[in-house]
């Protein structure tokens, strides 16, 4: 899925999803990442949305969101209640869809000038490997 929208100065995008990869800006990222307008961080180290845990909760709270916006691929799969309960407890929204819908939010909120993380989960190399 293409996305094309004008490009607020100094805001990372989302311009491409794919099953296996995801273009962000004019970069292709194949692992799993973090996104917050400012930048990029790769190679988060999550393959699977219902591995999440509860200690996973701190580093994406550390980039200070309003709202975590939780891509888990190609379909929606929620991660176990104590990884959502850890954003809660804090008074953080989070919402969990497939990558192509957090894409398009994540776009919409960044250009709005909001203090918005997507995380975005591929498949990890063995699942691409098979």
């Amino acid at each position: 899925m293409e996305l094309s929208r004008e490009r607020p100065e100094g805001i990372v995008l989302v311009r491409h999803v794919a099953a296996n990869h995801i273009v962000i800006d004019d970069r292709e990222l194949e692992h799993s990442f973090l996104l917050v307008p400012e930048r990029a961080i790769e190679d988060w180290p999550v393959d699977l949305a219902d591995k999440l845990d509860a200690g996973q909760v701190a580093p994406l709270l550390d980039l200070q969101p309003e709202v975590i916006l939780l891509g888990t691929g190609t379909r929606q799969v929620f991660p176990p209640a104590e990884f959502l309960a850890g954003f809660l407890r804090k008074g953080i929204g989070i919402e969990v869809m497939d990558n192509s819908a957090a894409a398009r939010t994540y776009n919409l909120l960044a250009g709005e000038g909001r203090k918005v993380l997507a995380a975005f989960i591929l498949p990890g190399q063995s699942a691409s490997a098979a």
